[in-house]
């Protein structure tokens, strides 16, 4: 029987990764309250200084609450040789950040740095997220460039702190359509290299409009698959916006990724998939802008949606 833990993210309460999107007034505090009492047994670090990068500090809050640290984003223009040097300091402060205060809650699994493209700072890549064509993608070299850059933050990160790396695919990133994923794959190291497998970004990256593209993905990435973000996607919104050229973040305040499921993504198959062959925690990610919605009863809706497909 698999062991699943369910966990969620300060992206669910407004704060997002990207330079730029205007942030709410939501507090740390105030989201850990919420994430803890809507049902969850974890959380991710969001963006550094959104929670206190004091180690005692930090663990206090978590102890307080009964809280595991599942992850940390670090997002990397890995495409750019020059940034790999301060993608490995950004990654390796992290790593020490999250291994120092993961000790309790994490049913013996340490937390991973998840690295990422620095999404939503290519223009073509922001305006066509979702609708990526094959002369959009990394040349044979930059696709060298980019997963030399993963393996050399990976590798530090493992030997400084002993913890492992997942890549997000994400859209509006160098890594969002299926090929993309593939290709990142063959070019890194397995061993020291996992995915992270973002079911909402998966099925917007892949134009899918039913849930057998996502399962499908899982199937064909499954060796690699290491975490889970649950996200779902509204199909019918990213067709429109596919047709009327929205980029990421108007797709992304449009709804597109939508409540769980509301969505195409087939989430009670996923969830057969993860009993087969997952153990560790799985982390709902509904990417809103700031402002879009109560927060804290999207996220109680989210959670009842889980245990009513046994998780």
């Amino acid at each position: 029987m698999a062991d699943i833990g369910i966990g969620n993210a300060p992206c669910s309460w407004g704060t997002l990764e990207f330079e730029g999107v205007e942030q709410d007034a939501i507090s740390h505090t105030r989201m850990l309250d919420e994430l803890r009492d809507t049902g969850y047994a974890g959380t991710e670090l969001g963006d550094w200084g959104f929670m206190p990068t004091d180690a005692t500090s930090l663990r206090s809050e978590l102890a307080s609450r009964e809280l595991a640290m599942l992850a940390a984003f670090v997002p990397v223009a890995f495409r750019d040789r020059q940034a790999h040097a301060s993608g490995v300091d950004q990654a390796v402060r992290t790593a020490e950040l999250i291994a120092a205060v993961a000790e309790m809650g994490n049913q013996g699994r340490p937390p991973y740095i998840v690295l990422a493209d620095d999404n939503g700072s290519d223009p073509t890549r922001t305006q066509n997220a979702g609708r990526i064509t094959a002369d959009m993608s990394l040349s044979a070299d930059e696709t060298a460039t980019f997963a030399a850059g993963v393996e050399e933050v990976a590798r530090a990160v493992l030997a400084e702190t002993g913890l492992r790396c997942v890549f997000h695919h994400h859209c509006a990133g160098y890594v969002e359509t299926p090929d993309e994923i593939a290709r990142l794959l063959d070019a890194t190291d397995d061993a020291l290299v996992g995915l992270v497998f973002d079911t909402g970004h998966y099925a917007f990256g892949s134009g899918a409009e039913t849930g057998d593209e996502v399962t499908a993905g899982l199937r064909r990435f499954a060796d690699r698959v290491w975490y889970m973000h649950f996200k779902d996607c509204d199909a019918s919104l990213a067709a429109r916006g596919r047709a009327e050229g929205w980029d990421y973040f108007e797709s992304v305040g449009h709804g597109v990724f939508c409540e769980l499921g509301e969505g195409c993504v087939d989430f009670p198959a996923v969830a057969d998939w993860m009993r087969d062959n997952y153990d560790g925690w799985l982390v709902v990610e509904q990417d809103v802008l700031p402002g879009m919605g109560d927060p804290k009863e999207s996220a109680r809706r989210n959670r009842e949606y889980l245990r009513g497909i046994g998780l």
